[in-house]
């Protein structure tokens, strides 16, 4: 007999079906029959275990059985350790604030302690409503700062009389290091100052950009009356964003050096005139 009729011998009787009678022993009446081959036999029993399988592994994961498994109950032991570490340090720190307070209460009623000698308790004490008042010195800087910003107007004479001309301030305190140039392409002038000192808007406007260039580092612009716009470049930080309101000689950021390290902190100013650039040093005196 060769293997390809072994094979088929094989499922032939896997396949035969055998019938199982249940009979009556007193009447041998039969009670109950079916019909069941070897294979199907076979797959019933393995779907048989495969749902007591499942089953059991329902039954340990979703009841208190799985404490019995080994290593499953150290984790939950060891992370209910931990919360109860950490609520008991949270209690002992309660605790000993409501010592210290009831020392010093006690302290007061006894006539031991001062009220104003009485240790400060920082987990105790509201600071939301606290409000610092300027020092003296503070404010008197702050209004000798004013009073000599009031009248620093540079605008020139020449400029003065012109129709389109408001009252310019001087955007940077400083020395100019590069003049306007249409020529070169340079559209403003650039004045060196000390790092981190303030920018001014020169005119009362709306700032209309704010951000940041490669080149020109951070740059804010700002819309003026009469059709003057000013732009500030380089600068540290930007003090002001789009859509706000500055007045004249409001400070608007801070001289930087960015997108330009090679020439050091400096402020690059340009003033156009109904979309034309125009020479500053027309405008506003940088001597």
């Amino acid at each position: 007999m060769n293997k390809i009729t072994k094979k088929v011998a094989f499922w032939k009787k896997m396949r035969f079906k055998y019938k199982l009678s249940f009979l009556n022993e007193n009447t041998l009446e039969e009670v109950f029959t079916f019909r069941l081959s070897r294979l199907s036999g076979f797959i019933a029993l393995a779907l048989f275990v495969v749902f007591l399988i499942t089953l059991t592994s329902v039954v340990i994961i979703k009841t208190p059985i799985r404490n019995y498994l080994p290593g499953y109950l150290d984790s939950e032991i060891r992370q209910e350790m931990i919360g109860n570490a950490l609520k008991t340090d949270s209690l002992e720190q309660r605790l000993q604030i409501q010592s210290k307070y009831l020392n010093n209460v006690s302290a007061i009623l006894r006539g031991d302690m001062k009220v104003d000698e009485i240790p400060k308790l920082d987990s105790l004490i509201d600071n939301s409503n606290i409000r610092l008042e300027k020092s003296e010195q503070t404010a008197e800087f702050m209004r000798n700062y004013e009073e000599e910003e009031k009248y620093n107007l540079n605008t020139l004479p020449a400029a003065a009389n012109r129709p389109d001309s408001p009252t310019f301030f001087k955007p940077v305190k400083g020395m100019v290091s590069s003049s306007f140039s249409l020529r070169e392409k340079h559209y403003g002038i650039d004045i060196a100052a000390t790092p981190k000192s303030s920018v001014i808007s020169t005119l009362k406007g709306t700032v209309i950009y704010t951000g940041f260039d490669a080149n020109a580092g951070y740059v804010i612009q700002i819309q003026h009356l009469n059709g003057f716009v000013s732009i500030y470049k380089h600068n540290a930080v930007l003090l002001k964003k789009e859509g706000d309101d500055v007045a004249g000689g409001e400070a608007i950021a801070l001289v930087g050096s960015t997108g330009n390290f090679s020439t050091g902190d400096h402020l690059h100013f340009e003033l156009w005139l109904k979309g034309k650039p125009i020479d500053p040093s027309e405008y506003i005196n940088f001597n």
